[in-house]
């Protein structure tokens, strides 16, 4: 096994990740200049795209020193570190100062101008061959070190059902990620099996009202919308690997509605934070599902 093939320790919500060639491998980065007709071609076959350089790098620095600044009140940041480092302070922080800050930054201009910097929806105009729309509901996360909990394996339709599939969600690191930060990871060729699945789920839920079909948290469902919180049993079971890659400030990966993802723990020991927002967008001439139309909020159930 060469250098390049090694992978150091993942966890996820208590499951250690196996390393091995069969369980684990690389995403394979995409130009963002390369053609629109080959960009489309590699996004249906890997239901992936890891768009290197996408964003102006400074410009993400930038905002995750505005991001990390407005929460140091809160006792969030290590005193004497710079916002931009996001270095946790390692004690116990206001978490309801921190609520009430997370709630205003997703309605900042700040954070709207970020999400629709014009390489993005430049990018989405061609992938889309049309106008693109950026659902107003927008997440934006941080994880401190050696946290225990970690986004569960699921596809986004899931959450998703009473709009079109036709939707891409953009995962964009805001800072460097590598890999023992954790990130997003993505189960290969798995934008088959979420179709599928998706498909028996429909079958199942065809006797329920339709705001029960459309809810991720309906009887065939989990009480979170996960498929689990296992990714080694999940790979095992779909004979596949887990996915991984160092993101840098300025990457955007997009992933389609039925590609299972989930997030690893941030290993690291010098205290970085990890800072990450996801995005939504569709064709504007599209359905658009209805629950994505306001700010995210704690209590929105989605």
């Amino acid at each position: 096994m060469t250098a390049q093939d090694t992978f150091p320790t993942l966890k996820s919500n208590g499951h250690t990740l196996d390393t091995s060639a069969r369980r684990m491998g690389r995403l394979v980065a995409s130009d963002p200049g390369t053609s629109i007709e080959s960009l489309r071609e590699q996004f249906a076959a890997q239901g992936y795209l890891w768009l290197k350089g996408l964003l102006p790098r400074e410009g993400v620095l930038r905002f995750r020193e505005r991001f990390f600044a407005s929460l140091a009140p809160a006792g969030l940041l290590k005193p004497g570190t710079s916002p931009r480092d996001g270095i946790y302070s390692g004690s116990s922080e206001d978490n309801q100062r921190i609520a009430k800050t997370m709630h205003e930054i997703v309605r900042w201009s700040a954070y709207e101008s970020f999400c629709l910097q014009e390489p993005i929806w430049m990018f989405y105009e061609r992938l889309f061959d049309g106008a693109p729309y950026l659902h107003k509901r927008k997440l934006i996360r941080y994880t401190k070190p050696q946290e225990v909990s970690s986004t569960g394996a699921h596809y986004d339709l899931v959450y998703l059902r009473a709009g079109t599939d036709r939707v891409a969600t953009g995962w964009i690191p805001i800072g460097d990620c590598p890999i023992e930060m954790g990130g997003l990871v993505y189960l290969e060729g798995s934008h088959v099996a979420g179709r599928q699945m998706e498909k028996e789920f429909s079958a199942l839920n065809a006797d329920l009202s339709r705001e029960d079909q459309i809810s991720a948290y309906n009887k065939s469902m989990s009480a979170t919308g996960w498929l689990t919180k296992d990714l080694p049993a999940l790979a095992e079971k779909w004979d596949s690997r887990w996915l991984v890659a160092d993101y840098e400030a300025g990457d955007m990966v997009i992933h389609s509605a039925y590609m299972i993802h989930a997030a690893t723990g941030n290993d690291v020991h010098d205290g970085t934070m990890r800072l990450s927002t996801d995005i939504r967008f569709q064709r504007v001439s599209d359905e658009v599902d209805a629950r994505w139309n306001n700010h995210y909020s704690m209590d929105d159930m989605l």
